[in-house]
């Protein structure tokens, strides 16, 4: 016998139907996801979800509603999604010729960047007269999103590592905000070595500038200098991250010579030693004294012997991993690793910073960063670096 189906009993079918297919398909996307296995020293393993991949990626910063940007050091950026998609390559972004470690760096957003769409962009840029000399710069921009496209506009250069120097390393050129609204700027000694101790560079610095790019009165060193007024800590290597933790502290942390990197709480107008002492040796063989050797230098709070290699930090400060509030997440490049450190104050004010946890998977830590659903991503580093977000291993 055959039976007809009224219209509304086929529809409800169709409906039911194609809600199956569906699921089968979302199911599908899911269960294709590519998976990372990440293995912790201390047995407490993570599962990494690949989301994108890049060329030579280097930073990585998010907007207020959960789209992204990352850079990459052959002179590309682009803007995510909200699931960490490609979305636009951003045009107009400053142009670079990469060599060594120089290239696109990093990218940070304005705080009000809801209502003003400001972010700040540090890139290498060469001597036009001679391009064996370069230098970091800064641009302060506006990011301009459409449906059909990103681009930035408005583009103006508030610094400059100051002098250019020939060869091609330690630019470092990290950014960060302060509660406070401050543009903190870490900028490396070039692999000049003496430039770090040198008042009249800002290489080897960490630097302190108003939003807009201008020098604020109550520096260390203002009034001795457009270039000395900037500085607000001196003896740096090569730092390449700076982040602040919840309670408004500046952290930072660099890469040493032929081991001893450091982790330092960057406290206003100290000399960190570099490089007169430091818990490495230069490359050459030769000895660098200690920091306890001559205590006038700021000691770091943690330093690594042998050598982690740090790139990319954050003081994490969601609770979606609530036993990891607070700590420090330092990306890993000879060691291949991500860095979990420990960080707390006793009573008597002094801190206690501690390595908890390694997490490996056989690959570069070029970055480290935080979404506002306190999320952590890493980007690997090098040529097919992927994007990966991590999860607790169930």
């Amino acid at each position: 016998m055959l039976i007809k189906l009224k219209p509304q009993k086929r529809i409800k079918q169709k409906v039911a139907l194609l809600a199956t297919l569906l699921a089968t398909s979302f199911a599908a996307v899911a269960q294709s996801t590519e998976q990372v296995e990440i293995s912790g020293s201390e047995g407490k393993a993570l599962v990494g979800e690949v989301l994108s991949s890049f060329d030579n990626p280097w930073a990585m910063t998010f907007l207020p509603d959960g789209h992204s940007l990352v850079t990459e050091k052959p002179g590309t950026m682009w803007l995510l999604d909200k699931n960490q998609q490609k979305r636009f390559s951003v045009s107009n972004v400053p142009s670079v010729t990469a060599r060594g470690q120089g290239g696109l760096g990093d990218v940070i957003i304005h705080p009000e960047f809801a209502t003003n769409s400001t972010i700040y962009v540090s890139y290498v840029e060469r001597d036009p007269k001679d391009d064996k000399f370069s230098g970091a710069v800064i641009e302060r921009a506006t990011l301009n999103i459409t449906e059909s496209g990103a681009s930035l506009s408005n583009r103006e250069l508030i610094w400059r590592q100051s002098p250019k120097v020939t060869g091609n390393g330690h630019y470092s050129h990290r950014m960060a905000i302060s509660p406070d609204g401050y543009l903190f700027i870490s900028s490396g000694e070039r692999q000049k070595f003496t430039p770090a101790q040198n008042m009249a560079m800002n290489l080897g610095k960490i630097v302190r500038l108003n939003d807009d790019g201008s020098v604020p009165e109550d520096n260390p060193f203002y009034g001795n200098g457009s270039v000395t007024e900037q500085i607000w800590t001196l003896g740096h290597r090569n730092p390449l991250g700076i982040d602040f933790d919840a309670e408004g502290n500046l952290w930072a942390h660099e890469m040493g010579p032929r081991h001893g990197d450091e982790l330092n709480i960057i406290e206003r107008g100290r000399n960190y030693g570099y490089p007169t002492v430091s818990q490495g040796d230069h490359y050459s063989g030769v000895k660098i004294p200690n920091h306890e050797d001559i205590p006038i230098f700021k000691s770091p709070e943690k330093a690594w012997v042998p050598a982690i290699s740090p790139a990319g930090f954050i003081i994490y400060k969601g609770d979606k991993f609530g036993d990891w509030t607070g700590n420090g997440f330092i990306g890993g490049l000879s060691s291949k690793a991500l860095v979990r450190v420990a960080i707390d104050k006793d009573e008597e004010g002094k801190w206690n910073v501690e390595e908890a946890e390694r997490y490996e998977w056989g690959k570069r830590v070029r970055e480290v960063e935080q979404d506002n659903m306190g999320n952590i991503y890493v980007l690997e580093d090098k040529e097919g670096g992927r994007l990966i977000k991590l999860h607790h291993s169930n």
